[in-house]
């Protein structure tokens, strides 16, 4: 069986070595690769394998299709979007990915967006490298404010576990009610949340019901005070309609983490020159202890997958 890895998983050459050598007796090979967006250098690499393994890189339909020996995709993230899954549908071909591991990391990086959104600390750090004062940046708690997080899944409710030890209220809303969800957290629906919360946190999968879903009609449903974060995917939220009532002051700032495209970004994305924002280049999953955990994870999905009991199955 042969298995290539299309891009680096983020983790040492030791860490790596100690994941495949479990399948050295098994005839297994591994091949890796350096990420590409070279379509024709994709098929190159990936024609005559049988496992294809990948993080958040994207791969095109047209290369699935041109492996025709290829029975498993096994992604390293959380969301499948950057996959052709129409072609590996078509294909047979099983897709697992790597959900839960990057659970803590997400939730603490939304924690530190809010605090820094809520106390300037990108201004106030400028202010003070150039020698000046706090004057007109002064901030305010999480205690005591409504966060609204959209998207109540894992990621979402340790979100919410981590506000409400700031002292903050919480409200959620996701696709199903969750009955099982903690007692401090009171489920509603999008338009209340968005019009009672000082910060909104987006932790959605990207469907077509939730592509466009934060647009101009729905952000001036907020306080003008309130911020909104966005650890879900880009398209989501309408970037020009964000940038434009970040520019008109319908609501205070922002801080995202995604977006149309992955980073590096264009010049021409409208959010690098809205004002009131926050952005980091796609890291929220990323830490230390979140890649060792999804490379653990994508290679217990390898090994269930040849005992022919697949685990964490997309299609």
């Amino acid at each position: 069986m042969k298995v290539v890895i299309m891009e680096s998983l983020g983790i040492s050459e030791e860490e790596m070595r100690e994941h495949q050598k479990r399948f050295a007796s098994q005839g297994v090979t591994f091949e890796e690769y350096e990420r590409t967006a070279d379509t024709e250098q994709l098929i190159a690499q990936a024609k005559d394998a049988d496992a294809m393994i990948l993080a958040n890189m994207p791969m095109p339909a047209e290369v699935i299709r041109a492996c025709p020996k290829l029975k498993l995709i096994d992604v390293a993230f959380t969301g499948v979007d950057h996959v052709g899954i129409d072609a590996a549908k078509e294909a047979g071909i099983t897709v697992c990915n790597a959900s839960g591991y990057s659970n803590e990391a997400v939730a603490e990086l939304a924690v530190g967006m809010a605090v820094s959104l809520a106390r300037n600390i990108r201004d106030v750090e400028a202010r003070c490298r150039a020698h000046g004062t706090k004057d007109g940046l002064v901030g305010f708690e999480l205690k005591g404010k409504t966060i609204g997080i959209v998207g109540l899944g894992k990621i979402g409710t340790r979100t919410a576990e981590l506000f409400s030890a700031f002292g903050a209220h919480i409200l959620a809303t996701s696709r199903t009610h969750h009955e099982d969800a903690p007692k401090k957290i009171r489920q509603t629906d999008l338009e209340t949340l968005l019009q009672t919360s000082d910060i909104v946190v987006l932790h959605c999968p990207l469907t077509e019901e939730t592509r466009g879903m934060i647009d101009m009609a729905r952000l001036k449903l907020m306080k003008p005070s309130a911020f909104l974060i966005n650890l879900a995917r880009g398209p989501v939220v309408v970037a020009a309609d964000l940038a434009r009532a970040l520019e008109e002051g319908v609501i205070a700032g922002a801080a995202l983490d995604v977006f149309d495209k992955e980073p590096p970004l264009d010049e021409t994305e409208p959010l690098l020159t809205a004002p009131h924002t926050l952005l980091t280049p796609h890291v929220a999953f990323a830490t230390t202890q979140s890649m060792s955990l999804r490379a653990e994870i994508v290679f217990d999905n390898l090994s269930r997958f040849m005992e022919g009991r697949p685990e964490n199955v997309v299609c």
